[in-house]
């Protein structure tokens, strides 16, 4: 019984320190993406994603519309060029946690 006892806190301690680092990655993933909207986003889309209406309201975005993301991020749509001469994937992939995280507020 003892062992069976250690071994479930002990499962229960690893799962903790690796949720623990999930969030810490997805919290810096997050700050990168803010850091590379800044640069190359808000001029259009605005700050804190709070557009003036002239653009697509990035905040409408839901979890299933990474794709579409990633295609208008690459090949560009509308009044938007494409990005993918200049971001790099992990560039786009941070920028959609940081649209994520602020969408979900």
């Amino acid at each position: 019984m003892q062992k069976l006892g250690t071994r479930r806190i002990l499962l229960a301690v690893v799962l903790s320190l690796a949720a623990v680092a999930a969030w810490a990655q997805d919290k810096i993933k997050i700050e990168a993406g803010e850091k590379v909207y800044s640069t190359y986003c808000q001029v259009c889309h605005g700050d804190d994603l709070v557009s003036t209406g002239q653009v697509f309201d990035l905040r409408r975005l839901k979890p299933d519309d990474r794709g579409r993301f990633d295609n208008s991020v690459r090949n560009g749509k509308n009044q938007m060029p494409p990005w993918k001469d200049v971001l790099k994937d992990q560039q786009i992939d941070a920028i959609w946690a940081y649209i994520r995280s602020v969408a979900d507020r």
